[in-house]
């Protein structure tokens, strides 16, 4: 027996080798602040922009706001790989769908193209979507599809593990037909508190505003995060 082989035999005999690699086996997560509201004219969504992979932030500036069409976007959490490659096929479909209509596909057709993707492969898919758009039929609109393929539209929904931190914030500050600029204000600080309290979460806060012009969008850099009360 070599050196090496030697080496190799007494290295896989400690437990705390195979535990310390665990990270370097894990998948690229973006785990995960997302979150999309509807107003009067449009939509907001946000996200932050830290990806993990296990404990180690393997990426600090991802972007979680994927454009689907012009008017449509969706917000990703899970597993990176998974919701990278179920928006571009749902974006391939659409573009058929627009080319066979003539017309700009509407934003519940591509959450049903979402929901079909996410239910057919639940159980190999580790993907949980927000999809968010505007067009003529119905306006401003968000359809919250979770882990395992469900479909509902919300006025706001929220995902991903920082969302867990702010539920009670979003339910005592959200209230119906709220302005632009108290939407974006209400998804600022419901994504920057997620971020302080949820270590998979961080970064910046990339924002966008879909209405009929298409999406306007914006990023707050760290430095200039909401700041509250951090104990």
């Amino acid at each position: 027996m070599s050196l090496v082989e030697n080496y190799r035999e007494k290295m896989n005999h400690y437990p705390s080798n195979s535990m310390s690699s665990d990270w370097m086996q894990a998948e690229a997560s973006t785990g995960t602040s997302i979150m999309a509201c509807e107003f009067d004219g449009g939509v907001v969504i946000g996200a932050d922009s830290r990806a993990t992979t296990g404990a180690y932030i393997s990426n600090r500036t991802a972007d979680k706001l994927t454009k689907i069409t012009d008017n449509i976007y969706c917000c990703r959490s899970g597993s990176a790989a998974d919701t990278q490659a179920i928006a571009d096929i749902v974006s391939y479909h659409l573009g058929f769908h627009q080319m066979e209509l003539g017309t700009q596909p509407l934003v519940e057709t591509a959450a049903n193209v979402f929901r079909e993707m996410c239910y057919n492969y639940r159980d190999s898919l580790v993907a949980g979507i927000l999809v968010a758009g505007w067009d003529e039929r119905k306006g401003g609109q968000v359809y919250s599809i979770p882990i395992g393929g469900m479909c509902v539209r919300q006025p706001i929904s929220i995902g991903g593990s920082g969302s867990t931190y702010v539920y009670g914030y979003v339910d005592a500050n959200y209230k119906p037909n709220m302005t632009k600029d108290e939407t974006i204000t209400l998804v600022t600080n419901t994504l920057s508190l997620a971020m302080s309290r949820d270590g998979s979460s961080g970064g910046v806060i990339r924002l966008g505003v879909i209405t009929k012009d298409g999406i306007e969008r914006k990023v707050i850099l760290s430095e200039s995060l909401p700041k509250f009360f951090e104990g």
